[in-house]
């Protein structure tokens, strides 16, 4: 069975229109990344859990954020390597100065026999929708077209 996990892309209403808010994977690989590279925070679900309140407990252990509200349901959307994610839209305002993200611990440099900590998310911004096509993984931006498509029905 593919991995599965599941997340809250938050929105608001702002000075150029509709903004969401995304983070950034933190950690060597994605350190110079940017276009095509930020996220919904999202987190894989564990077996029986319930895909919504894992989606809240990772919003919260990524970004320090709370996500409260009227939860929409996104369509689903494959990453690569098949990798299913489940995806709740909510208004709300996180403030992307002050996220706090769980950490990893990975082999840093690669064979070198020395771990290191970094932060699941070193970074969030808001983006107005235009941009956030730009910087989302191309595998999540269906989930920014399917939450236009309710704000416009809305």
């Amino acid at each position: 069975m593919p991995k599965q996990s599941a997340g809250i892309l938050m929105y608001r209403k702002g000075d150029t229109g509709i903004e969401v808010f995304l983070v950034h994977p933190g950690g060597p690989f994605w350190a110079k990344k940017d276009l095509g590279a930020w996220s919904v925070p999202k987190g894989e679900l564990t077996i029986g859990e319930d895909p919504l309140e894992a989606a809240k407990r990772e919003f919260t252990e990524e970004t320090g954020c709370t996500a409260e509200g009227n939860f929409l349901a996104l369509t689903p959307v494959k990453q690569k390597g098949g990798k299913m994610v489940y995806a709740w839209a909510v208004q709300g305002n996180c403030d992307q100065e002050s996220i706090q993200s769980n950490t990893f611990i990975m082999e840093w440099p690669p064979r070198s026999g020395k771990k290191q900590e970094f932060p699941e998310i070193d970074r969030a911004e808001w983006f107005p929708l235009d941009k956030a096509r730009e910087k989302i993984l191309k595998s999540q931006v269906n989930l920014l077209d399917d939450l236009y498509s309710w704000l416009k029905k809305n």
